[in-house]
């Protein structure tokens, strides 16, 4: 599996499994939780390591068990969760540890390898002490790595005020519908890595000539768009209830799209 290697030394997959559907009725991210994980467990046994999850699903317990119950080495997990948007969470400083806590014990372990402020906070004192504990448990090693989603530039750049610890990713939307082009490019000249969210969009249009393209290495539309990402040092997170796409979605590190494919796709 390719990796990207953030501004603090450490590194993530290129690749991993989103989990906001999981463990849910009828596949549906506002459904009732059931239990049924058995997507996360396929997702697993194929070969995923890096797990997308955020306190907003509802589901991080049952996404923590499954992953302890694997016979897989903590380590080989890349763990990924977020701090809400609602001010429960983050209202004062021990709100922020405890949602923080809470995240360590849904995934029964001592350290998250990433996490995230899932939106922008508006308040500026709230967002600045939340940031102040994501760095606070970073200096402790509980967290391995802290970063943002959903943040624009101005966002960013006002983080240079307070921060002393640089996010090292922004997960945006990123795919042919909303390419999001000039903040990938502002987020890459600030060392930040881009994770793209909702990484398969497409119009019918752009899936047919992407098709055209993956006919040439035996692939397809979709293995194509990831690879596109990928390619260019994006970091994606797809998520599928189905093993063989599961499957299809991995297999997209044996081939290279030339230059001029790139730019085709770029200008769909």
């Amino acid at each position: 599996m390719k990796e990207v290697q953030f501004n603090n030394g450490l590194r993530m997959p290129i690749l991993g499994t989103g989990t906001n559907t999981y463990g849910k009725e009828n596949n549906d991210y506002h459904g009732e939780l059931n239990g049924d994980f058995s997507a996360l467990e396929s997702a697993i046994e194929l070969g995923y390591r890096s797990i997308d999850a955020a306190v907003s699903y509802r589901n991080e317990r049952g996404v923590g068990k499954i992953v302890v119950n694997t016979d897989i080495p903590r380590e080989e997990f890349f763990i990924t969760s977020k701090i809400p948007r609602q001010e429960v969470y983050f209202s004062t400083k021990e709100a922020v540890r405890q949602t923080i806590d809470s995240s360590l014990a849904n995934f029964e372990t001592d350290y998250l390898d990433l996490y995230l402020i899932h939106h922008p906070i508006e308040n500026k004192d709230y967002f600045r002490h939340t940031w102040e504990v994501l760095e606070e448990y970073y200096q402790e090693g509980k967290l391995k790595s802290i970063g943002v989603s959903n943040f624009s530039q101005d966002l960013l750049e006002e983080m240079d005020e307070f921060a002393t610890v640089s996010p090292v990713v922004n997960q945006i939307q990123i795919n042919l519908k909303e390419k999001n082009e000039e903040l990938i490019q502002v987020i890459k000249e600030r060392g930040i890595v881009p994770v793209a969210w909702g990484p398969m969009k497409a119009t019918t249009d752009q899936k047919i000539i992407l098709g055209q393209i993956g006919d040439r290495y035996d692939k397809s539309w979709a293995q194509v768009l990831l690879r596109y990402q990928t390619q260019r040092d994006i970091v994606v997170i797809p998520k599928s209830h189905n093993p063989k796409n599961q499957a299809a979605n991995l297999n997209i590190f044996d081939f290279q799209l030339t230059d001029n494919e790139m730019q085709k796709i770029a200008s769909l």
